[in-house]
C-alpha cells in the first residue's frame, strides 16, 4: 500500500510539473511570431507556430508526419506549412495537404498532427492545451484591468526562467517577500516586515492579503481561473512616477518543461486621454528598467533554489496562499489523470 501511495504521489507531481491541461496559456509575445515558422516547447510539447496570409496564428506539433523533421525549419505557405526535408505540406488543422514528391500519396487528406487552438490578446499569443486532442476550448476571459482598454493602459513584459513554473506561480502568491527581496525597489521599499495574513475566497479563486496593511507595499494578490490561471496585484505609486494611485500587475506563467518556464506580466495603469500618453512615455523612459530589476531579483532567487526545495519545506502562516493554490492544482491534476486513465482503459 505504501509503495502504491508513493507511486500515486509521484505520478501526480510529474503531471503537475509538466503543466495542467484544459486551459489557455500565453506562449509567446505577438511580435515573436512573424512570417517565418517559430518552434517552441510548452508543457513539454514541441510546437510550431506561424501566421497565415490574413495574419491569423496556427499551431501544430513540430513534427513532420513523414520522417519526423522539424516543421519549424520549413516554409510558411500561408494556410499550410511545408517541411524542409521533403516538402510535405500540412494545413493548420494538422491534415496533410500535399506530398509533392509522390503522385496520389495515401498521406494526403489524413489528419496526422495535433493542432492547438490559438488566439491573440493584449500583445500575447494564447494556445489551448486540452486534456485530450479533440477537446473543444473553453471560454477565456481576462481581469478588468486588461479587458477595459478605454480606462486602462498596459505594457507586456515576458521572460524565460530556468525553474519549474510552479515556483513562479508561488512566488507571486507570496506578498511577504516583497518587503524583503524587493526592499530596495522604488515601489516596494516601505511597509511592515511582519504581518498576519488572511485568505478570502472569490468567484474565480481567492485573495491572499496582509491584515491591516493595504496600499503600502505588495500587500495582496488575487489568484483567478477564467479559462487561464492569472494573478492580479497592485502596488501604490507616488506622484513623481506619473499619475498617482494603483499600479496594477496581471501575471501568468506557462511551463516549457519541468525545469523551465515563461513568465508574462502586464504592467497596467488606470489612465486615459492625455494622462495615458504621459504615463506611457514615462514608463518607457524611466520606469521599465526599474521593473525589470525587480523581476531579476525574483528570477535569481527561483533559479537558485536548493535541490528538491519543495520537498523539504517548513511552511508557516505566510504560506497559506501558496498552500491553497497547491491544493487546487493537485485536485485538478487528479481529475485530469482520472479522465486520461478512463480513456486509456476504454481503448
Amino acid at each position: 500500500m505504501a509503495a502504491n501511495m508513493t507511486d500515486s504521489a509521484q505520478t501526480l507531481q510529474s503531471y503537475l510539473d509538466q503543466g495542467l491541461r484544459g486551459m489557455w496559456y500565453p506562449v509567446l509575445a505577438s511580435w515573436e511570431v512573424g512570417n517565418n515558422p517559430v518552434g517552441i516547447t510548452r508543457l513539454e510539447q514541441q510546437l510550431v507556430l506561424w501566421r497565415d496570409n490574413d495574419g491569423a496564428i496556427h499551431a501544430l506539433e513540430d513534427r513532420c508526419p513523414h520522417r519526423g523533421a522539424r516543421l519549424s525549419m520549413g516554409w510558411n505557405l500561408g494556410d499550410r506549412i511545408a517541411c524542409w526535408y521533403h516538402g510535405v505540406e500540412i494545413g493548420g488543422d494538422g491534415t496533410v495537404k500535399d506530398v509533392p514528391a509522390v503522385d496520389s500519396c495515401p498521406l494526403v487528406g489524413q489528419k496526422c498532427l495535433r493542432s492547438y487552438p490559438a488566439k491573440e490578446a493584449y500583445g500575447a499569443v494564447f494556445l489551448y492545451f486540452g486534456i485530450t486532442a479533440d477537446e473543444e476550448p473553453i471560454e477565456l476571459t481576462f481581469p478588468q484591468e486588461l479587458s477595459d482598454d478605454t480606462n486602462y493602459s498596459n505594457f507586456l513584459c515576458t521572460a524565460s526562467w530556468d525553474c519549474n513554473y510552479q515556483y513562479a506561480l508561488e512566488n507571486v502568491m507570496d506578498p511577504m517577500h516583497g518587503t524583503y527581496l524587493h526592499s530596495s525597489s522604488h515601489s516596494m521599499a516601505e511597509g511592515d516586515r511582519k504581518a498576519d495574513m488572511e485568505l478570502e475566497p472569490t468567484d474565480s479563486g481567492f485573495v491572499f492579503k496582509k491584515n491591516g496593511q493595504i496600499g503600502v507595499n505588495f500587500d495582496w494578490v488575487e489568484f483567478g481561473s477564467s479559462g487561464a490561471y492569472w494573478m492580479r496585484l497592485s502596488i501604490p505609486y507616488k506622484k513623481r512616477f506619473g499619475p498617482g494611485g494603483h499600479f496594477w500587475i496581471i501575471g501568468m506563467v506557462v511551463p516549457e518543461d519541468k525545469d523551465h518556464c515563461r513568465v508574462f506580466f502586464w504592467r497596467i495603469r488606470q489612465v486615459k486621454d492625455w494622462q495615458r500618453d504621459v504615463w506611457r512615455f514615462m514608463y518607457r523612459n524611466r520606469l521599465e528598467q526599474l521593473h525589470w530589476d525587480v523581476l531579476e531579483q525574483d528570477r535569481i532567487v527561483l533559479e537558485n533554489m536548493a535541490p528538491n526545495a519543495r520537498g523539504r519545506e517548513y511552511l508557516y502562516q505566510h504560506d497559506v496562499g501558496l498552500s491553497r493554490l497547491r491544493r487546487m492544482m493537485q485536485k485538478e491534476a487528479r481529475q485530469q489523470l482520472a479522465i486520461l486513465s478512463e480513456l486509456q482503459a476504454a481503448q
